[in-house]
């Protein structure tokens, strides 16, 4: 079991994370439909690129491309009998771009939601969703990854069963989730929900959790001071779409620049947030900008409801699940010196 990213959180006051996987994946050829887990064998030139980006952008740890390599979404592909092959390879390639950089880089396997609803509403059992979270860690395990890292998650029991998949992978985890509906999960959890829930895991616990993806980069701080409220000890990841996704000539366009990413990463930090990174939309230009910014502005206070949203723009809802209420929206952005 690799201890490299328990090195790091010990010894770091913050951990540069990645950006997008998709949005760079689409960049470079990917169809909608199409399943990238497959590059990892059939275009493995392009993955290694994929990981390169943040490398050489400065990231400190990388996530496999592997979000969708489970079985229940792999079998819309036909593919549900190559799991162990596709993220062995994803982990497998990671593993080569990591020891090449020349520094510490953690490569951290990405495990997706299953894209089942589990009973009572759905038909996935808990135990089914244990096998394949762990059919899929153990996949990661063998390709190299130091750390597994579930993410996009928006039910506790499908957190809770990669949580239990990953203690019998002998693998330490990490776990985000996804808080796009009016400062909640889709399944209704509040950033105290997901508190709760992790500190009550009877499965091994997570180095570090947090929020990615969501609405915007503003209601994703929200949610991280939502999780220190409720007294977080553990680390706590921040990884916030690079602004609010337009539909511009048939494609998907994020409107957040490397500036105002920059401005993001540093108001991560004095969130609390240690493990800071992009989602959907972020490059490596931004993941650059990102690096600059951490490195060279001072921790600062944490910022209040009012300072994020005139940093980063309005939040998409008047609250953030909680009850507790946001600052007036705003439309207005400006520079922190």
């Amino acid at each position: 079991m690799s201890d490299a990213l328990q090195r790091m959180l010990e010894n770091r006051e913050w951990i540069l994370a990645d950006g997008a996987t998709g949005t760079n994946l689409f960049n470079m050829g990917l169809q909608a439909g199409d399943a990238p887990e497959l590059w990892n064998v059939e275009a493995p030139g392009k993955i290694r690129a994929l990981y390169e980006g943040p490398v050489g952008a400065g990231s400190d740890l990388f996530l496999t491309n592997s979000f969708g390599g489970n079985a229940a979404r792999m079998k819309l592909h036909g593919a549900q009998d190559r799991v162990h092959e596709l993220n062995r390879a994803a982990a497998e390639i990671a593993r080569e771009v990591a020891d090449k950089a020349g520094r510490d880089v953690v490569v951290a396997g990405s495990v997706g939601p299953t894209g089942e609803i589990m009973e009572p509403m759905g038909q996935l059992t808990y135990k089914g969703a244990v096998e394949m979270f762990h059919e899929q860690a153990e996949g990661l395990k063998e390709g190299g990854a130091d750390v597994l890292w579930v993410e996009t998650i928006s039910a506790a029991e499908e957190y809770r069963a990669a949580a239990e998949a990953f203690e019998l992978a002998g693998m330490p985890w990490c776990g985000t989730m996804s808080f796009d509906t009016a400062g909640r999960t889709m399944m209704g959890l509040t950033s105290a929900d997901m508190v709760k829930m992790v500190e009550g895991l009877k499965s091994a616990k997570p180095l570090a959790f947090g929020a990615n993806c969501g609405v915007g980069a503003s209601d994703l701080l929200r949610t991280v001071l939502g999780f220190t409220a409720q007294g977080a000890e553990r680390p706590l990841i921040a990884k916030g779409n690079a602004g609010i996704p337009k539909y511009v000539e048939g494609h998907i366009h994020y409107d957040g620049t490397p500036e105002l990413m920059a401005e993001y990463a540093t108001l991560a930090r004095d969130c609390g947030a240690s493990i800071i990174g992009g989602c959907c939309g972020t490059t490596p230009e931004h993941l650059r900008a990102m690096r600059e910014a951490l490195e060279t502005h001072a921790r600062g206070p944490r910022p209040t409801l009012e300072q994020i949203t005139e940093t980063l723009g309005g939040f998409s809802s008047a609250n953030d699940g909680t009850g507790t209420q946001a600052a007036p929206e705003r439309t207005r952005r400006r520079r922190r010196s």
